[in-house]
């Protein structure tokens, strides 16, 4: 319930105000301030006080016994929420609290989190802690998080030394993720016997990763290859997420060395200088869950072919995904140059069932790749042609409408459509089921001019 409507309730209903009083959950944002009704035609200045005369109820009428979870979203903040933010999380924070969800967006000025507050035994009952687009400093005032299990920390101006004095003080955490905090230079992370996850997204000045966890098991890392990692014994990492220039020859040539037990595996690759990846004996013997994720500003690799590397590679993968983002690249259509389709029949994959191509094209290795993965898998159950990039169908959107395609995509879209269904779906056995999925006509209801099939290009 929105906290207008919830305070009036609480105007006239005894029991409702005693229920507010003591509810264990709080959820305050002022979305509704900054990004409303058009019809609240009041100055700014006027919603952000009538938003801090709420929150200021709500909190001073709250007994403050039984709060675990306090979450205060604060939109475009202003100097005006940072002369109340400190009394606000006073009376919030107690020692029962369990979670502390503290997102000031699309601010310029930063607030200094008062880190007075997990000092003493504030802090003992903190299991979640996530702060956004702040200051924080805990090197000195703050105390032992011994019940803290998951850290968030986005776009937060925190020192090396700071966080080091954090993750010394966290001996129970579990999930670590830290997200565009440009001031951390050297991540140096303890020996945490229970963390399990580590991501690390966007750090721009980064430099070093070392870490003394012993049981890492989960990477998310949108770091670049010069960034040096240091993360001890890495045969215990079974799920990696990795985004950044070149990674897929990266992740074929150095990764079942470096992780050999790897079962999923997320790579996506910004910038891709090779044309075309290397068969290579190294192998992922463990992997069961493969997506790869190809585009950007440059071009990424032009010959979707060679990705079957990835797949000889794999004799236990189940579920592969690829999507791509054919922007600037310039491929050769299956149309212009139909006469031998490249073929590996000495390859067999046993163990593969689920095979997802979004934004799929005409482009001649990429057909390639479907009829190689359709003629040498046995195991095939599902074999799915995005001819869209992945966008949300109006069936599902709260709009109605399906997100937005650009109209040489929709022209490409039926040149894909046609490539699936001459190449690609009479290969296809009666075991396998066969999805090919079109722009919708209702959303895209585009006219375009015949395709002449003999010459078609990209």
């Amino acid at each position: 319930m929105p906290t207008r409507y919830a305070a009036r309730a609480a105007s006239v209903s005894r029991a409702f105000l005693q229920s507010w009083r003591s509810h264990p959950n709080l959820a305050l944002s002022n979305f509704d301030e900054v990004f409303g009704s058009k019809k609240d035609a009041r100055p700014k200045d006027e919603r952000t006080r009538d938003f801090i005369t709420r929150v200021d109820g709500i909190l001073k009428n709250h007994s403050g016994i039984g709060l675990k979870t306090f979450k205060l979203q604060i939109f475009s903040a202003k100097a005006a929420h940072f002369d109340h933010l400190d009394s606000w999380l006073r009376i919030a924070v107690t020692p029962r609290t369990e979670e502390l969800m503290l997102d000031l967006r699309s601010t310029s000025a930063k607030y200094n989190f008062p880190c007075s507050l997990l000092s003493d035994r504030t802090g003992d009952s903190l299991q979640y802690l996530l702060l956004a687009s702040c200051n924080f400093h805990p090197r000195i005032e703050i105390g032992c998080l011994r019940s803290l299990t998951r850290l968030h920390l986005r776009k937060v101006h925190i020192t090396d030394g700071d966080l080091g004095c954090l993750l010394s003080n966290s001996f129970a955490l579990e999930l670590l993720e830290l997200s565009d905090c440009s001031t951390i230079i050297c991540l140096k992370i303890p020996c945490l016997k229970k963390l399990r996850h580590l991501g690390v997204l966007s750090c721009d000045s980064l430099q070093v990763v070392e870490s003394k966890a012993t049981n890492l098991s989960s990477l998310s890392f949108v770091v670049e290859l010069h960034v040096r990692l240091s993360l001890g014994e890495t045969s215990l990492i079974k799920e990696l997420d990795r985004s950044c220039s070149n990674v897929a020859f990266y992740a074929r040539t150095e990764l079942p060395s470096s992780m050999p037990n790897l079962e999923t595996l997320t790579i996506c690759s910004i910038h891709e200088v090779v044309d075309t990846l290397p068969m290579l004996p190294s192998r992922f013997l463990h992997l069961k869950f493969l997506q790869i994720v190809l585009g950007g500003y440059k071009s990424s690799i032009s010959d979707y072919f060679s990705l079957v590397s990835f797949l000889e590679a794999s004799p236990s993968l189940e579920t592969f995904i690829l999507r791509v983002f054919p922007l600037h690249e310039e491929h050769v259509s299956v149309f212009k140059d139909p006469l031998v389709l490249r073929t590996m029949p000495e390859q067999h994959h046993v163990k593969l069932k689920r095979v997802t191509i979004i934004n799929f094209y005409s482009a001649k290795s990429m057909v390639e790749l479907a009829c190689h993965i359709l003629e040498s898998t046995t195991s095939l159950e599902q074999l799915t042609l995005d001819t869209t990039n992945g966008v949300h169908r109006c069936s599902v959107n709260k709009s109605g409408k399906c997100s937005g395609m650009r109209r040489e995509r929709l022209v490409e879209a039926r040149r894909a459509f046609l490539a699936a269904q001459t190449y690609i779906k009479p290969k296809v056995p009666s075991t396998v089921e066969y999805n090919i999925l079109e722009p919708c006509s209702k959303c895209y209801a585009v006219e375009v001019e015949p395709l002449d099939v003999k010459n078609c290009h990209i």
